[in-house]
């Protein structure tokens, strides 16, 4: 359905944000699912990775991953379970103060989940130039500013 600027501008942002923000975590749910892995485990690997996002390369439990992902974490992810199957693909240890430390399969697990990320970034942008996503990504900036 075709709509006027007028209409758009019309528009709920909130609604607009919140269906977009489901169709992109489906479709790249759905892509990392077809590639054998899910979002949270890349999570974990990525966290838990010296040459990603742990400042340190050591161990963390369970609660110390959920809230490093607290911002992007959805309700249904369990951290405990996705991390007990990266343990059974030997991606991932446990100690006995229940620290969980990447192993050098998951560095290589991460790498190879990695590299499916151009492709799936290519599909979500396909038509759209860098200048009207910078645009649209510094309007939400202000609108999540204007709000605060």
């Amino acid at each position: 359905m075709y709509r006027t600027d007028a209409e758009l501008a019309a528009q709920p942002a909130a609604y607009w944000t919140g269906v977009a923000y489901e169709a992109l975590i489906a479709f790249t749910r759905a892509r990392q699912a077809e590639a054998g892995f899910t979002q949270p485990q890349f999570w974990l690997l990525r966290n838990l990775s010296v040459n990603d996002l742990s400042p340190d390369g050591r161990g963390r439990t369970v609660p110390e991953l959920r809230q490093a992902m607290s911002d992007y974490l959805r309700p249904e992810d369990d951290l405990a379970a996705e991390a007990e199957v990266l343990r059974d693909r030997g991606h991932l240890t446990v100690d006995g103060d229940g620290r969980w430390w990447i192993t050098g399969a998951g560095e290589a697990a991460r790498v190879g989940m990695k590299s499916h990320a151009p492709a799936i970034r290519a599909r979500i942008h396909e038509g759209i130039d860098d200048a009207d996503y910078v645009t649209t990504l510094r309007v939400l900036q202000k609108m999540i500013s204007n709000v605060r």
